[in-house]
């Protein structure tokens, strides 16, 4: 009874925590999830291709997941909460291979023809299909604001788009189109996952979800490559390390939580801050060359998402 009563103080008081949390965690996951395609980058320079490099993130990533799925499941027992029934189990792994494993396939093809900072612009486009897929199928009303807030942050994304494209070779469209095709599905997750999340929590939401996706990730490299094909160097093995734990694990968390607090729609529009930050790590790690209008971009990137954010939590 105790227990029960605690819980529901607690739920209480996780229902009133200020939205600008749920903002937060949605910067700090973006900031996160914007290193991954530098790791990535670096990992190809060493000749290996989408799928064993995300073979190695989810061997090194599972781990986590299951041991963090573990303790989740235990809170839930001891707090005398209700555990997933098998209809919930099939459609939190079901989002986490559409989010997890399809978009990040996508996102890791398409890494093998454009160039980082490109790539993230591309797959910065998803907050637009997210209003887009929330209004045509969940019945989700998009907000003037939000419009004035994607229209001054998409001008943004156009500069930066143009000027990278210019830049870029023959093999331009076929990355793009992996990546935008990643931006769909992606928003398409986020938008299922939000009903998940409210209803199991985060913790145990993502370490389903994630751990689904892993299977499914070394089962396609399983299929599709020798095994041998995992035995790769020591630097490699440091890379792949700091992708699954820096830029997936503790992302991950970070978006599941955002999720949590606020909007698709705000986690995805905070969520665009993420091509600014992979610029200046491009810039000073991969040593891309960035223009003007890059920069230019970014600052409307950035205006784009502080009106938002501000117009959001005064309603």
């Amino acid at each position: 009874m105790t227990a029960s009563i605690d819980t529901a103080a607690k739920d209480s008081k996780d229902a009133k925590r200020p939205p600008y949390m749920g903002y937060a965690m949605a910067a700090v996951g973006a900031t996160l999830f914007s290193t991954k395609s530098i790791l990535i980058k670096l990992a190809y320079g060493y000749g290996i291709d989408a799928e064993t490099t995300l073979a190695l993130r989810m061997i090194l990533a599972l781990p986590f997941y299951l041991v963090i799925g573990v303790h989740a499941f235990a809170s839930l027992k001891a707090a005398g909460k209700a555990l997933p029934d098998a209809k919930l189990w099939l459609r939190m792994i079901g989002v986490g291979l559409v989010g997890y494993w399809t978009s990040s396939y996508l996102d890791f093809k398409g890494l093998e023809y454009i160039s980082a900072h490109f790539e993230r612009l591309i797959l910065f486009t998803y907050p637009l299909f997210v209003v887009l897929i929330g209004a045509a199928f969940f019945r989700q009303r998009v907000k003037p604001k939000a419009l004035l807030a994607f229209a001054v942050s998409y001008v943004g994304l156009a500069l930066m788009f143009s000027q990278n494209f210019s830049a870029s070779g023959t093999s331009t469209m076929t990355g793009t189109l992996f990546v935008l095709s990643a931006a769909v599905t992606f928003a398409l997750y986020q938008l299922l996952a939000k009903p998940l999340i409210m209803t199991i929590g985060p913790q145990v939401f993502t370490c389903i979800a994630m751990s689904a996706a892993g299977v499914a990730v070394i089962l396609q490299f399983l299929v599709t490559h020798p095994v041998e094909n995992l035995f790769v160097s020591a630097p490699l093995w440091g890379l792949s390390l700091a992708l699954a734990f820096g830029a997936t694990v503790l992302p991950s968390f970070f978006m599941s939580a955002a999720l949590k607090l606020i909007t698709p729609q705000a986690n995805a529009t905070i969520g665009m801050m993420s091509p600014v930050v992979t610029i200046v790590l491009a810039m000073a790690i991969l040593g891309d060359a960035i223009g003007v209008a890059d920069w230019l971009g970014a600052a409307l990137v950035i205006l784009g998402i502080g009106w938002f954010t501000l117009s959001e939590r005064k309603g």
